[in-house]
């Protein structure tokens, strides 16, 4: 058995949240955010948006793409650090939403490596799970709702939206999953946080005076980390998958920086057009970014039968990991 992509989906907000009107915000200019990030503009939810109405639209339109009614749909996982609410978990709102009464629902949070652990969770419970054959992974999250716009370290850098895959367990061999990749270090979690809102420091006025309910990072550690930690990967799905970076026809990186993006093409001496980006477009989704990416690619044309591609990522816990896959008919 295999499992394999059968659909894709993606949406994004219609509110476009431009670099000169963002720079013009934070005294920067436009350029400097350009120069910094790659980001040209970002999409901002409405207000009467939460994350589990991303999730909603992107999940639908991969379904439409399947060819796969809700209620055939087996397990949905959904990949966010920017839930609805602290419980339920925000899938049980995309069930509902969906019509899909008979799926399994939960959320994972692996910040913005989140895409790729919930696609290894759920391509491991079809494999292992007989009665189980269709799942649904979204990745979503409304980073606009967390972010401290009068900190450009990290305002400029990210932008709402979700992106999704059908998953089917199919009989055979060869194509689907290849190898998958997962690893963290708790030990580096005050990286990227929200200092405030959980059990260990709960809501209160001086959490709010102090602003610690916003999203935090200290960019300079990460993007060494990620520097060192992405190329190896790459080299572990290798591996695993018994080929060379030669054999593969695309990478959907996390769309975290596309200066950071440029440079680990350098350091893997990849062509520019080896990597597809959106990053210019949408900022860094979070664990939205890799099926908002692919989700593009599939419409461009870019992935053919048999294409073979790696989906890597680093995210908030510290996580990071990827995904080899091979592209079906």
């Amino acid at each position: 058995m295999h499992t394999t992509i059968i659909g894709t989906g993606s949406y994004l907000p219609g509110r476009v949240l431009t670099s000169a009107e963002l720079g013009d915000r934070l005294g920067v200019g436009a350029q400097w955010i350009v120069d910094k990030t790659g980001i040209s503009e970002r999409r901002v939810a409405e207000a009467h948006e939460a994350t589990s109405d991303l999730a909603t639209h992107a999940a639908r339109r991969a379904l439409d793409a399947a060819q796969v009614a809700p209620s055939d749909v087996d397990l949905i996982v959904l990949a966010t650090s920017t839930p609805d609410e602290q419980m339920p978990a925000t899938a049980c709102h995309v069930q509902a939403n969906l019509g899909a009464g008979r799926a399994a629902a939960f959320d994972v949070d692996a910040v913005c490596s989140g895409f790729v652990y919930a696609f290894a969770v759920a391509h491991a419970l079809l494999t292992c799970d007989a009665a189980r054959s269709t799942a649904v992974v979204i990745g979503a999250d409304t980073y606009s709702r967390i972010l401290d716009y009068s900190d450009r370290r990290t305002a400029v850098l990210f932008g709402d939206g979700a992106g999704a895959v059908v998953l089917r367990k199919s009989p055979g061999t060869g194509g689907g999953v290849l190898a998958t990749a997962l690893s963290s270090d708790g030990t580096m979690a005050d990286l990227v946080r929200i200092p405030a809102g959980g059990s260990r420091t709960p809501p209160s006025h001086q959490t709010l005076e102090t602003r610690q309910h916003y999203f935090a990072m200290r960019g300079g550690e990460v993007r060494r980390l990620a520097a060192k930690v992405l190329p190896t990967v790459v080299a572990d799905l290798l591996d695993a998958s018994r080929l060379g970076l030669s054999d593969i026809d695309l990478i959907i990186p996390h769309q975290a920086n596309g200066v950071m993006l440029r440079e680990l093409a350098a350091a893997l001496e990849l062509t520019p057009s080896s990597m597809h980006l959106t990053v210019d477009r949408f900022g860094n989704t979070g664990a939205a970014s890799i099926p908002i990416t692919l989700d593009d690619a599939v419409r461009e044309g870019r992935i053919a039968a048999g294409a073979r591609l790696l989906f890597i990522a680093i995210g908030g816990g510290m996580t990071w990991g990827g995904i080899a896959f091979q592209w079906g008919p």
